[in-house]
């Protein structure tokens, strides 16, 4: 019943199913930091949950001889559960939506059992259930931003809670400003705790997040939500068109608010990559001042200043070749990256752009910038070396004989054993990804996808180091054999020899 990206956007509120909404919606949402409202999380379970708790109470308090004789409270806890649990068939049952219902049904267990609900023991009891049900979810970017966004959130909010004058307003002025500062507050709090996550995972941050929530999350919570909660309800009568048609309107609003934000001046900070030891202290840090009670909390902040610190000292690659040998990327002077070979690869290309906090896109850098290229491969120097590309065996001649690193998307022969390192198309796709640095003293340092993954079952060829050392010779991986620099020389165009060297 609604057109466009505002029926998908309401398809996906209320079942969980995101495919109607185009990739500009989905980035408008991102860069404005509203992503969270597209995806059944958290704060949809909470207003939905929340909603049929005070509805089902309102109800029955309304009813004197139900509400001085019986337990109306618990009652309506149980009814906010039983409500959470056909949420969640509704919505399709996805792994996040899951974890969010375990989360609203133990806070609500607590509401029954006379226990706060917002309570920092919930909160684990929740995480461990979770664990216990779903191990893996432990290394799931979603479960690790939202336990982090939770626990910061009620940290804050058991600390504030002490001081009771700042919740004792009572005047509509004051609630309604006390609602938008909680909005405020909400945002910064959660933006903070989930910061270090998306700098290590995503390297972005969306800068205006603050705003576009303020704005949003009010519509959310008040319109669209609660109006697809009536929806659902009237769906079975036939009457679901008019509250469909106010959350359509919310969901218009919202829509706007995140296209408006996303076109912002820098809505959108693009961080390069951070070592894991700065992202584990300022974790570490992190928990640290949300768990502790006392003072000694503030210890906390010195962890979160040292992974600071510590976040720009990564060294990015040198050279990156890709999964086939066909994509090569090099640093050059200025720190970024010219690659060759993009036209297939482009999106490991533009995570190679992402993992540096470069905002180009893959097209831009992928033009070969820096490289002089020929029919038959392509070359170009970093730091006093030269890196050859070869694509056609009539590279191999000189490439061979000239190159301190060589790159081939074809096997490379048997006798090219000059080049300091030499990656062809077998080794790229048995040792997958590779990354290397050079050293000041021309030495290469290799890392690699299946180095850093190490041996397993399903590794295929690198299931045993004793069968990579059998093959490495033939296809030329790792050769350490110093190149006589004095072979280097210039780089020129090759002259092809007049037929193709044996392989």
């Amino acid at each position: 019943m609604l057109p466009g990206q505002t029926g998908a956007i309401a398809v996906a509120l209320i079942t969980g199913e995101r495919g109607g909404i185009t990739d500009a919606t989905n980035n408008a949402f991102r860069d404005s930091g509203l992503l969270h409202v597209l995806s059944i999380s958290g704060l949809h379970m909470a207003v939905m949950a929340g909603a049929v708790f005070y509805l089902v109470r309102l109800i029955l308090a309304a009813v004197p001889s139900l509400a001085l004789a019986y337990p109306i409270k618990t009652w309506s806890a149980a009814a906010a559960m039983v409500g959470t649990l056909a949420y969640l068939m509704i919505s399709g049952s996805s792994f996040a939506t899951v974890r969010s219902a375990i989360m609203i049904a133990i806070m609500f267990l607590a509401v029954i059992l006379d226990r706060p609900a917002l309570a920092l023991r919930n909160v684990v009891l929740a995480a461990a259930l979770i664990l216990v049900l779903f191990p893996e979810s432990l290394f799931d970017v979603g479960f690790q931003m939202s336990f982090a966004a939770v626990v910061a959130l009620i940290s804050v909010y058991e600390a504030l809670s002490g001081r009771g004058a700042l919740f004792c307003s009572r005047g509509p002025v004051s609630r309604f400003a006390l609602f938008m500062g909680g909005i405020v507050l909400s945002t910064l709090i959660a933006s903070v705790a989930v910061a270090p996550f998306a700098a290590y995972y995503f390297h972005k941050s969306q800068q205006y997040a603050v705003l576009a929530n303020l704005v949003a999350i009010p519509i959310c919570d008040l319109i669209v939500m609660p109006a697809a909660l009536a929806a659902l309800i009237l769906m079975p009568l036939g009457l679901e068109a008019p509250p469909l048609w106010v959350m359509g309107w919310g969901v218009e609003a919202m829509l706007w608010t995140a296209q408006r934000v996303a076109s912002l001046p820098g809505a959108v900070l693009h961080i390069p990559a951070i070592p894991t030891a700065a992202f584990l202290l300022m974790i570490a840090g992190g928990l640290w001042l949300a768990l502790w009670q006392t003072r000694w909390r503030l210890a906390g902040a010195a962890l979160v200043a040292a992974g600071l610190a510590l976040a720009p000292t990564l060294r990015l690659p040198d050279l990156l070749i890709g999964r086939d040998g066909a994509l090569v990327a090099v640093r050059k002077e200025d720190g970024r990256l010219a690659a060759v070979g993009a036209g297939r690869a482009s999106f490991e290309l533009a995570r190679w752009l992402e993992h540096d906090g470069d905002q180009r896109p893959a097209k831009e850098a992928g033009n070969a910038a820096g490289f002089l290229c020929d029919a038959i491969g392509c070359r170009t120097r970093i730091k006093g070396l030269t890196v050859a590309v070869a694509q056609r065996p009539a590279a191999f001649a000189d490439d061979c004989r000239r190159a301190s690193i060589l790159i081939a998307s074809i096997a490379s022969p048997r006798s090219c054993s000059t080049p300091k390192a030499v990656v062809d198309f077998f080794a790229a796709r048995r040792e997958g990804t590779h990354a290397r640095y050079i050293e000041d003293d021309g030495r290469i340092r290799v890392e690699t996808v299946a180095g850093m993954r190490g041996q397993r079952p399903w590794s295929g060829a690198h299931a045993s180091s004793a069968h990579v050392a059998r093959v490495a010779p033939k296809s030329g991986i790792a050769r350490t054999r110093r190149a006589d620099e004095t072979e280097l020389g210039e780089m020129e165009p090759r002259e092809p020899p007049p037929s193709d060297p044996p392989q």
